[in-house]
């Protein structure tokens, strides 16, 4: 394996992304990193090119804070959630609403669409994670997951598994095809997980101020990480796409690098002037994004 110096991280701030009015709480590139969807506290998402900087279009129609986006692969629908208790599914072109999911009885945390943007999954304030079948007409679930004691914080979707995570501690693998759950007990509350890019590990933030990076297939710990602060409110936290380093945001309103293997931080970002709590990090190039409760999102290269 190569070993990475650690030059190839992001680091340098190119541009910083203006336009929403209220804490953005989270930020997202789309699956191959030429745009990304932001969304916070003004109810409205914003589609952006983070490499020139510019505003492409606002979409409006949530009641409530936005709280997490996802996109299709052909970047033909963007799927949306918050405080209004549904999943909307929007037409990018046009900026309407197709689709509006109906079952959570409280606000929906996290959603993804799986590989073939057959399915969507949301997780929920209400414990449950709900699927949706987007090829059909209904707006209802299709199966639901309630095996969460506290709210469902994140969660991320494979071929094959739904893995959630949960303010009650635990992270839990549903395994589709072979209908079995593992639950990976963490005994802190979750905010934010992260599969690596090899499939072989997850990475979690932790109300403890500490992130673990998990081996997918046991739950044993292979590395913590700290020195960043994260007691109240959910920070994003990243792999980079070469499983080189972990990044987290932080109530601190810096942004914390760690080396993946060696688990020293080695590098911090200061750009905002509030709580950094979104971040994504680009599929193939060195670029990181971070968005904050000082209403502005930064692309680092």
């Amino acid at each position: 394996k190569l070993v990475t110096k650690q030059t190839d991280f992001p680091s340098k701030l190119k541009h910083t992304l203006k336009g929403h009015l209220g804490a953005v709480l989270f930020v997202r590139f789309n699956h191959d990193g030429n745009f990304c969807l932001s969304g916070g506290q003004d109810k409205s998402l914003k589609l952006w090119n983070p490499h020139t900087g510019i505003l492409i279009k606002s979409y409006q129609g949530h009641g409530y804070e936005v709280l997490d986006v996802d996109v299709t692969k052909d970047n033909s629908q963007i799927a949306s959630c918050g405080g209004d208790k549904l999943v909307f599914v929007w037409d990018v072109a046009s900026g309407r609403i197709i689709r509006k999911y109906h079952g959570h009885t409280s606000r929906i945390n996290c959603l993804r669409y799986n590989d073939d943007n057959s399915v969507l999954v949301s997780g929920s304030y209400d414990k449950t994670v709900k699927i949706w079948d987007c090829r059909s007409r209904g707006n209802e679930p299709i199966q639901e997951l309630d095996e969460a004691k506290d709210s469902v914080s994140s969660l991320f979707v494979t071929q094959t598994e739904i893995v959630t995570a949960s303010v009650d501690g635990m992270v839990r693998t549903y395994d589709i095809r072979a209908g079995c759950l593992r639950t990976d007990h963490l005994n802190q509350s979750v905010t934010s997980i992260v599969q690596s890019n090899d499939g072989n590990c997850y990475l979690v933030n932790c109300l403890d101020s500490t992130l673990r990076l998990l081996d997918k297939d046991t739950g044993e710990l292979l590395n913590p990480y700290k020195g960043h602060s994260n007691h109240t409110y959910r920070v994003d936290c990243a792999i980079s796409n070469n499983d080189a380093y972990v990044v987290a945001g932080s109530e601190d309103n810096l942004i914390y690098y760690w080396d993946l293997v060696e688990a020293t931080s080695f590098k911090t970002l200061k750009g905002h002037s509030n709580i950094v709590c979104g971040l994504s990090y680009h599929p193939s190039l060195p670029v990181l994004l971070s968005s904050s409760v000082d209403g502005t999102i930064n692309v680092w290269t």
